[in-house]
């Protein structure tokens, strides 16, 4: 029997929904539902913002009734009750719950999406980044060697340097790179190649119209393109002072970008504190792990 499942997964900033028949994915969309900022603001989840997320639950309805709902990391932070009263409003509309998913859970999902297919004799770093939170997960030929965790995300950022969201930022580079570095710390281990993942990251480069080359370092249909260290440099450095109005035109979910000047900082810092020689950006996230486990 054909099996259909879809997978939301609700992150600080992002909520994404995975509609899968039989393993292959036949349907996602990522939608801006801005949960921890308002969550800051309201000191509450939004009513309005689980308004827009009972929106994504009645589109994945029309492709099946077997759907997992998981809450990362702002959900991670609100109170039982909260959590509580959420699940029971859930359940009366639609005979759903949202399951909160540990930040390792999280990360370890999302990174076994990305090395579970690939064969590459060497260490990889993957980067696990959100709104709320980020994660670098170590790999050695299918095997984790090292994980940190850290707890903010580009949210957090964002808020520290709000002209990030301008078209053009009074911030600099240097400024917001210099931060984070101090947020980040020291990383012993060292990686040819820094994955980038948990969030849509080619959405960025595709809608910049940032050329990217082909992926010559392994082989996988969701990580066929990848740049060099001194490619990278250069388009993230240009990030901070090209129009972020004429890029937002481009695509079809431009408050997406409010965020995205801020990972973007963030993963050139990473890559440099491992000393990656190529970056490969993707937009695999903890679906494709949880997909692995539900299709067993």
């Amino acid at each position: 029997m054909d099996k259909k499942i879809a997978i939301i997964e609700i992150g600080s900033n992002n909520t994404k929904t995975h509609i899968y028949e039989n393993s292959n994915l036949v349907k996602e969309n990522n939608i801006t539902i801005e949960f921890k900022k308002n969550y800051k603001k309201e000191n509450r989840i939004s009513f309005s913002d689980l308004d827009k997320l009972y929106d994504v639950i009645k589109n994945a309805l029309e492709y099946t009734k077997n759907i997992h709902i998981y809450g990362c990391s702002i959900f991670r932070n609100i109170t039982k009750e909260e959590l509580d009263e959420i699940n029971k409003v859930l359940k009366e509309k639609f005979n759903l719950e949202i399951e909160v998913v540990s930040q390792e859970n999280e990360a370890m999902y999302t990174a076994l999406g990305c090395y579970n297919n690939i064969k590459y004799n060497g260490n990889i770093c993957i980067f696990i980044g959100g709104g709320g939170s980020i994660e670098l997960i170590f790999v050695n030929n299918g095997n984790v060697i090292d994980k940190k965790y850290y707890d903010f995300g580009v949210v957090d950022i964002t808020s520290k340097f709000n002209s990030l969201k301008d078209d053009v930022p009074t911030c600099t580079f240097d400024e917001v790179y210099s931060y984070v570095d101090d947020l980040i710390g020291d990383l012993e281990i060292k990686a040819d190649i820094l994955i980038l993942a948990g969030g849509d990251h080619l959405y960025w480069y595709n809608n910049a119209k940032y050329d990217l080359l082909d992926n010559t370092l392994y082989k996988d249909d969701n990580q066929k393109y990848m740049l060099t260290i001194d490619m990278s440099d250069t388009y993230d450095k240009d990030a901070l002072v090209t129009s972020l109005n004429k890029i937002r035109e481009n695509s079809d979910n431009p408050l997406w970008f409010d965020g995205s000047r801020a990972m973007k900082v963030i993963t050139n810092l990473i890559s440099h504190k491992v000393d990656a020689k190529y970056i490969v950006p993707t937009k695999i996230n903890m679906e494709e792990g949880l997909k692995i486990a539900l299709f067993k």
